[in-house]
């Protein structure tokens, strides 16, 4: 369907300039505005249904600016009676046409709001730039046969960069969404290069209302399909690298380019030129910081997230392991004692089955929560030591603040109700003394054969095996 619409849009366009556009091409203006209008209409469709919705806002607001650049150009020719004239406004219009292709281009995934804010005052001062470069140009069309000329390269160039970006940005971006958008973007890119060349060195004589109007409708038309079009994922994937390589250096694509277009309108344009290279900078600059304070923050988030249970919001094995050491070894140095408590939930297995995973999960979690709430002393630490057993690390204690410690989390569960009913633990405590010092793993079996004794002993107690210079067995009983 449409391929359809796009053969009768142009069909609909030729018999206009067949039968005669009318005065200064007016009806063939109502088409060149009417095809980036509708690309626009397609990229917001496309907006609306897609995760890629900044891109393609991005695009529909650069055909907007073009369509806006060809109106300005309309009213220009029916005021003036000709059609062969481009003014100021228009002018301006086609340049910043490209300020949302290239902050896309340059726009990393997943960009915090200040450094997208940042990238667009960059792409917004660069179009002004390179107006002004232009501008520079077309007031010396006159008494200059070149500037035409250069003129018209430096338009190939500005579409150049962009149809090169997006093929990059194509090849080497990882994700479905983003690739199938720079796909469609290098493409349309790609075809508005080839036309703006052939119209700007080939037919650059002929005025707005001849049959090469009808070039200028196709890479808007061909936007538009696209848009329409759901393609399937590429199979292709990117290398990795590479994928990482221009995703770390697309954002430094905006701060070269207002250097190179300073540098070029420092003869004419001296305070602008300075304000580009300023702007580059300390934009860059603090995008950088931005960036890096983005980073840290995410890596602390990673570190706290691989030292706790994603389920119960406590320790995880490995900060476990890693505490038990740390106390062990503080134990060594200072002297002092170090108590170890295994915590089991009594039946809950029976539980699990009875009530189903999501409701053990709840009992786990609130398990987790009462524990945490009365384990309060700063050098203590609790974890989910695996399934449903829990580990408390008791530091810088007494046999006496271990037993006691265990005997208050039991107490804690006993009077815990869950809409399922009750729940019921069992604890396993060890201690060591520095006096009589062995090693971990013998704390940790000494905890666990205690907690075996609580659960051969009828569960809801506390078990205690101590590792002293002459060892103790004991049990407490509720």
């Amino acid at each position: 369907m449409p391929l359809l619409l796009v053969l009768l849009f142009l069909v609909c366009h030729g018999v206009v300039l067949a039968l005669g556009a009318g005065p200064a091409g007016v009806g063939s203006f109502v088409f060149l505005v009417a095809a980036p209008l509708l690309a626009g209409a397609a990229c917001l469709w496309r907006a609306r249904r897609g995760r890629a919705a900044l891109d393609w806002y991005a695009i529909a607001l650069s055909m907007l600016l073009w369509a806006g650049g060809m109106a300005f150009n309309l009213v220009d020719a029916l005021g003036a009676g000709r059609a062969d004239l481009t003014p100021r406004i228009s002018l301006l219009l086609y340049v910043l046409y490209a300020v949302p292709l290239v902050f896309i281009l340059a726009r990393a995934r997943h960009e915090r709001l200040s450094i997208s804010l940042i990238d667009a005052a960059m792409a917004a001062l660069l179009g002004v730039l390179f107006f002004a470069h232009t501008l520079h140009f077309s007031a010396r069309i006159d008494v200059d046969a070149s500037a035409m000329s250069s003129m018209r390269y430096m338009f190939d160039i500005q579409n150049l960069c962009i149809a090169v970006f997006a093929l990059v940005r194509w090849l080497a971006t990882d994700t479905a969404q983003r690739r199938g958008f720079f796909r469609v973007l290098a493409l349309y890119a790609t075809a508005y290069l080839l036309v703006a060349s052939y119209i700007n060195h080939f037919a650059s004589e002929d005025a707005f209302g001849t049959y090469s109007d009808l070039l200028i409708d196709l890479p808007f038309l061909l936007l538009a399909v696209l848009a329409l079009r759901q393609t399937a994922p590429s199979p292709v994937v990117p290398s990795p690298r590479l994928s990482r390589l221009v995703q770390a250096g697309g954002p430094m694509i905006l701060p070269l380019l207002l250097l190179v277009v300073g540098t070029l309108v420092v003869d004419h344009a001296r305070p602008l030129a300075v304000t580009g290279f300023v702007v580059a900078t300390l934009g860059f600059g603090l995008r950088s910081t931005l960036l890096q304070i983005s980073l840290l923050e995410r890596q602390a988030a990673l570190d706290e997230l691989a030292r706790k249970d994603a389920l119960t919001g406590v320790a995880n094995r490995r900060q476990f392991d890693t505490v038990l050491q740390a106390e062990w070894n503080r134990m060594r140095r200072s002297g002092a004692g170090l108590g170890l408590l295994l915590v089991d939930i009594d039946h809950f297995k029976a539980f699990n089955d009875a009530h189903g995973h999501p409701a053990g999960d709840r009992c786990l979690q609130a398990v987790a929560a009462g524990l945490q709430a009365n384990v309060r002393r700063a050098g203590d630490c609790l974890a989910r030591y695996g399934g449903e057993e829990f580990a408390v690390v008791v530091a810088d204690a007494t046999l006496e603040d271990t037993v006691s410690l265990a005997e208050t989390l039991r107490g804690a569960m006993e009077t815990l109700v869950l809409p399922e009913g009750a729940i019921t633990i069992s604890i396993g405590a060890s201690f060591q003394h520095s006096s009589a010092l062995v090693d971990i793993e013998t704390l940790l079996a000494e905890a666990d054969a205690a907690l075996y004794a609580a659960k051969h002993a009828g569960r809801n107690r506390v078990a205690v095996r101590a590792t002293q210079a002459a060892q103790l067995d004991t049990d407490a009983v509720p």
